[in-house]
């Protein structure tokens, strides 16, 4: 009976791969998607809530009557300002809840596939991240009024901040530099640059970025397009200090003093 050929030669040990993996751009896509549906369907939830509670105290409205009640009060800009103070963190938590279980070893893990929730390499990362924030509003500023020869640029959390009462602008003012500049650091130069970045070099991924990134704001701008090249710059300046310093917080960091110095100015001018 033949044996088979036996190789006596020794064999090189193969390396393990035990680089966890992000998830894929499509699954990071999703993700953002679902962070601003959610804000939508919390808005449709305050609704219904409401439009109920009309019908139970006032039993002899009409159904017609009832709803128009309900409308009136949801446009009040109080309303629309404590649906931001309430709602988004309460998203941002799912969220981060969501990613930390699902990836778990991604978390802290200082480069990408990690998202960066690690310190930084070095402390002074902090006084860069400082640094940039306060000088990419003026800058932005410069390029979006530039662009928008004169037109007025707006966003709706201006809008918000400007004609809710005193009571409401502080916590709007927190929300929208503490827990706004997390999640969405986070989604973008946490979740999906590193998802990209697994299939692109790094220029590609982070043109990507932050093109997506100056695009999703379009809505929340009532699609002004000449504020978008201020967000992309911002958000390349953002994936360099995710990058460089082997962490997402100082992307955190310039992103709420970006939001500070813009949120300071608006309850400053007349």
């Amino acid at each position: 009976m033949a044996a088979w050929p036996i190789n006596l030669r020794k064999q090189r040990p193969q390396p393990l791969d035990d680089t966890p993996r992000a998830p894929n751009v499509g699954y990071a896509l999703a993700l953002i998607a679902a962070y601003f549906l959610l804000q939508i369907a919390a808005g449709g939830l305050v609704s219904l809530i409401v439009g109920l509670a009309q019908r139970i105290l006032h039993p002899d409205l009409t159904r017609a009557q009832a709803h128009e009640h309900a409308l009136t009060l949801l446009r009040q800009p109080d309303s629309n300002a404590l649906l931001v103070v309430v709602a988004l963190p309460l998203i941002t938590l799912l969220i981060l809840t969501f990613v930390q279980r699902n990836w778990p070893a991604l978390w802290t893990r200082a480069m990408p596939p990690g998202f960066g929730l690690a310190a930084p390499s070095s402390a002074g990362w902090y006084v860069i991240a400082l640094l940039v924030g306060l000088v990419m509003p003026p800058l932005g500023a410069f390029i979006t009024q530039w662009l928008a020869h004169g037109h007025p640029v707006t966003q709706n959390v201006e809008e918000l901040s400007r004609q809710a009462s005193g009571s409401l602008r502080l916590p709007l003012g927190l929300v929208a530099v503490t827990v706004g500049p997390m999640i969405e650091e986070l989604m973008f130069r946490g979740v999906l640059l590193s998802a990209l970045m697994q299939r692109l070099s790094v220029r590609w991924s982070v043109t990507i970025c932050a093109v997506l990134f100056g695009v999703v704001h379009l809505v929340g701008l009532d699609f002004q397009w000449y504020a978008v090249p201020n967000l992309t710059l911002l958000a390349v300046v953002l994936c360099w200090l995710r990058l460089k310093s082997g962490s997402l917080w100082p992307a955190i960091l310039t992103h709420g003093v970006y939001n500070l110095f813009a949120f300071i100015a608006l309850l400053a001018a007349p």
